[in-house]
C-alpha cells in the first residue's frame, strides 16, 4: 500500500477522514435534536475551571516577564548611569576607589535581583503552565471520543429497533459501542481524577511565585537603600572637600597679614566660641558649644546616649568630655528646643554627622 506521509498510510487517512465525517454528522443530529447527547455537568464545570485557570497563568506568565523585562531595563540604565560618573570622577577626588566599588557591587545587586526573579518565580510559572497544553490535548480528545460513544449507541439502537436485524451488524455494532466506551470512561476516569487535583494546585503556585518575589524584592531594596546611603556620603564628602579647598585657595591670596589677623581671630573665636553663635549670653549655650547643625534627614536613636533627630531639628554641637570617646562620623550636641526649655546637661547625646548639615 502506497504511503501518503511518514507513518501515514492510505488506509489510516481514510479512517481518520470517515471518524470525522462520522462525527459530523452526529453533531449535526444532536444539534437537531434526532439524536441525545452525553451530558456530564459536573465535568464540564471543571473544563471551564480549567479553562479559567489556564487563561489566570498564561497572564501571571506574561505579567512576570514584562516585570523581568523592566528590571533588565533599570539594570542597563543604571550601568550606563554608573559608568558615566566613573568616566567623569577624578582620579583625586574624594572616595575614587570606594565609587568604583560602589558601582561594581550596584551592578552585581541587579544582576542577582533580575535572576532570581527567572529562577524563583518565573521558572515556578513556567513548570505550572507546561501542564496545560497536554491537559488541554486530552479534554478535547476525551470529547471526540464522547463522540464516537453517542454515535456507536445510537447506530446500535437503531439495528435493534430494526425490522429486519442482521444478528452479524449487530455483534459488530455492540463490539464498536463497547471499544469506543471504553475509550471514552478511560479519559473521563483520568481526567476527572487530575483536574481537580490541577485546579487546587494554583494556590501554591500563586503564593510561591509572589512570596519569593516579594522576598527578593525586599532584599534588593534593603541592599540598594544601603548602597545610594553610600554614595550620599561620598558626594557630601565630596562637596566638603570642594570647599576645603576653596578656603585654602583664599586664605592663600590674602597674605601674611590677612593670615595673622584670621589666626587672632580664631584664637578669639576658640576662647569664647558660645558668645561668637548666640545673642552675646553665654548662658543661652550648653558647656563645650562648638556650632549649630540642621537635621536634614530622620534618625531613629537605637542606643540611650543617641539623639532621637527629626527632619528640620537644629542640635547644638559640643566637645565630647574625653575626645578618645568619639568614633569617626559621630558628634555629641543637645536639641535647641530642649535645652532653650530645660537647660539639662543631662540631655545630651550623640547623633551620626552625615544625617545633619552645618548652618
Amino acid at each position: 500500500m502506497a504511503e501518503i506521509g511518514k507513518g501515514v498510510t492510505a488506509g489510516k487517512l481514510a479512517i481518520n477522514v470517515q471518524k470525522r465525517l462520522t462525527r459530523a454528522q452526529e453533531k449535526v443530529l444532536q444539534k437537531l435534536g434526532k439524536a441525545d447527547e452525553t451530558r456530564d455537568v459536573a465535568f464540564e464545570e471543571m473544563v471551564s475551571k480549567f479553562n479559567k485557570q489556564m487563561v489566570e497563568g498564561t497572564k501571571l506568565q506574561k505579567d512576570l516577564k514584562a516585570y523581568q523585562a523592566a528590571v533588565k531595563t533599570m539594570h542597563e540604565a543604571s550601568r550606563r548611569l554608573q559608568d558615566c560618573l566613573a568616566d567623569m570622577y577624578e582620579p583625586d577626588w574624594f572616595g575614587k576607589e570606594e565609587m568604583d566599588t560602589l558601582a561594581e557591587d550596584t551592578d552585581t545587586l541587579w544582576l542577582d535581583y533580575h535572576q532570581n526573579i527567572t529562577d524563583k518565580s518565573l521558572l515556578s510559572v513556567d513548570t505550572y503552565l507546561n501542564q496545560f497544553p497536554d491537559i488541554k490535548a486530552r479534554i478535547a480528545k476525551r470529547d471526540r471520543k464522547m463522540v464516537d460513544f453517542d454515535s456507536a449507541r445510537h447506530h446500535f439502537g437503531s439495528l435493534q429497533k430494526g425490522k429486519k436485524k442482521d444478528e452479524a451488524k449487530i455483534a459488530k455494532a455492540e463490539e464498536e459501542l463497547g471499544r469506543a466506551q471504553r475509550i471514552f470512561e478511560e479519559l473521563n476516569v483520568e481526567l476527572q481524577d487530575e483536574l481537580p487535583v490541577l485546579w487546587d494546585s494554583r494556590v501554591g503556585v500563586y503564593v510561591n511565585a509572589f512570596q519569593s518575589l516579594a522576598g527578593h524584592q525586599e532584599k534588593f531594596h534593603r541592599e540598594m537603600g544601603k548602597l545610594s546611603q553610600n554614595l550620599n556620603d561620598i558626594m557630601t564628602k565630596l562637596e566638603e572637600q570642594k570647599e576645603l579647598k576653596k578656603d585654602g585657595t583664599s586664605a592663600a591670596t590674602t597674605g601674611d597679614g590677612a593670615k595673622s589677623e584670621e589666626a587672632n581671630h580664631s584664637d578669639s573665636a576658640s576662647s569664647a566660641p558660645k558668645s561668637a553663635v548666640t545673642n552675646g549670653s553665654d548662658g543661652d549655650l550648653p558647656p563645650g558649644f562648638i556650632y549649630k547643625v540642621k537635621a536634614i534627614h530622620e534618625y531613629a536613636a537605637t542606643d540611650g546616649d543617641e539623639l532621637e533627630l527629626k527632619m528640620g531639628d537644629i542640635v547644638l554641637a559640643v566637645a565630647f568630655d574625653n575626645p578618645d570617646e568619639q568614633d569617626d562620623g559621630w558628634l555629641m550636641g543637645f536639641l535647641e528646643s530642649s535645652w532653650l526649655q530645660n537647660k539639662d546637661l543631662s540631655t545630651k547625646g550623640v547623633f551620626p554627622e552625615n544625617f545633619t548639615q552645618k548652618i
